[in-house]
């Protein structure tokens, strides 16, 4: 039986344990001073224990950024380059496909695809992306495009969301990630991200998916200019849109890296933030079947952790990722198999590898094959 030290969390508990939803009134109660981050730390461990027992999930993956170069200038962001910046670029043909080949000698299930949006180059050369990965390396899963590449290829192609996805999925695409949502209230996201794809359009690009049958994940970017009723606000827009079609499978919550960004003056989020923020998405999330801890953003400390404050999942490998370590990131940038493994042991936690679509996957030396869909207790 659930218990509570505090009067605010005791309704809350109630409802917790009865599997009862969360208003937007419960979700400021456990944004807010009263209500201890142990216990709600312990609320959320509850429902991660329910939905997904003792397992913490894991995969071998690689990220693929194709360009850096991009028209939109988000002042959070310190991965985007102008065209002639020294440090602009676009992968040729033959990097994006030495980028496979190194994913498929290294084990790895999925590639994360996703990068600026470069103003000189054609539509089909983002299709050619996929089309050539999924054509030589057809065992990677390819994981690519958020919202608002998605969108940006519409306009390129003057096609509809629709047609540009079913083009994407004839290429090879697998399911979609969860970025560019960062905070949906116009309030906060007119200030960070005013002149691309707006709210209404992420929620349009994955519904859509969804209804083709392609998952995605999605993310909220947290610990900047936005306050708690924002990101309450914005979990129970991606709750509703999962009543509606059940595609996501993953939550992400992204803690902001200030350094080299526009917003360098704002302190980044602590270690009790970062945890608070996860505890608070795994109860408010109530359909959402996994909630996962990103290692690369959180550091290696703050994610074991969280594997008892709601998250299930640790990402994986990580080889490549370029976004966040631009924007001062210090956590390594790749890390082996047997160090995630460890670190999921020591939280005592079961660690299990999974592919994108959380399957469990078996390895037989440098040979692998993705079985059944994973669920708690099996």
């Amino acid at each position: 039986m659930l218990r509570t030290s505090s009067s605010v969390l005791k309704p809350i508990c109630e409802k917790v344990e009865a599997g009862e939803r969360l208003s937007l009134e419960d979700g400021l109660v456990l944004e807010g001073p009263d209500a201890p981050l142990n216990e709600v730390g312990e609320l959320a461990n509850f429902v991660r224990e329910r939905k997904n027992g003792n397992f913490a999930y894991y995969n071998i993956n690689t990220h693929l950024n194709p360009t850096n170069v991009c028209v939109y200038r988000c002042i959070f962001c310190a991965f985007r380059s102008d065209l002639r910046d020294p440090k602009g670029y676009f992968m040729s043909d033959e990097q994006v496909l030495a980028r496979g080949a190194e994913a498929v000698e290294n084990g790895c299930t999925e590639m994360h695809i996703v990068g600026g949006l470069h103003h000189q180059m054609k539509y089909e050369a983002y299709l050619n992306v996929i089309r050539l990965l999924h054509e030589t390396y057809p065992e990677l899963h390819l994981k690519a495009w958020t919202p608002v590449e998605i969108d940006w290829f519409c306009r390129l192609a003057n096609q509809s969301v629709r047609e540009v996805l079913e083009d994407m999925r004839e290429a090879g695409l697998g399911s979609l990630p969860g970025g560019g949502a960062e905070i949906f209230h116009p309030e906060v996201r007119n200030q960070i991200c005013e002149h691309k794809a707006d709210a209404r359009r992420w929620f349009e690009v994955h519904r859509t998916a969804h209804e083709l049958g392609l998952r995605s994940n999605c993310t909220m970017l947290y610990g900047h200019i936005e306050q708690p009723y924002h990101r309450i606000d914005h979990l129970l827009r991606l709750r509703e849109l999962q009543d509606e079609t059940g595609g996501f499978q993953t939550f992400i919550p992204l803690a902001f890296h200030p350094e080299n960004t526009g917003l360098a003056n704002v302190k980044k989020p602590t270690s009790l933030v970062d945890l608070r923020t996860m505890a608070v998405s795994r109860l408010m999330l109530d359909n959402v079947p996994h909630l996962k801890a990103y290692w690369i953003m959180l550091g290696l400390g703050t994610a074991q952790v969280a594997l008892s404050y709601g998250a299930d999942d640790i990402d994986g490998t990580v080889r490549h990722e370029l976004i966040y370590h631009d924007a001062g990131a210090t956590t390594p940038e790749v890390l082996c198999v047997e160090e995630i493994r460890r670190i999921i042991t020591e939280a005592g936690r079961e660690p299990v590898e999974r592919d994108t679509l959380y399957r469990r996957i078996e390895r037989d030396g440098a040979h692998w094959q993705a079985g059944a869909a994973i669920s708690a207790g099996a």
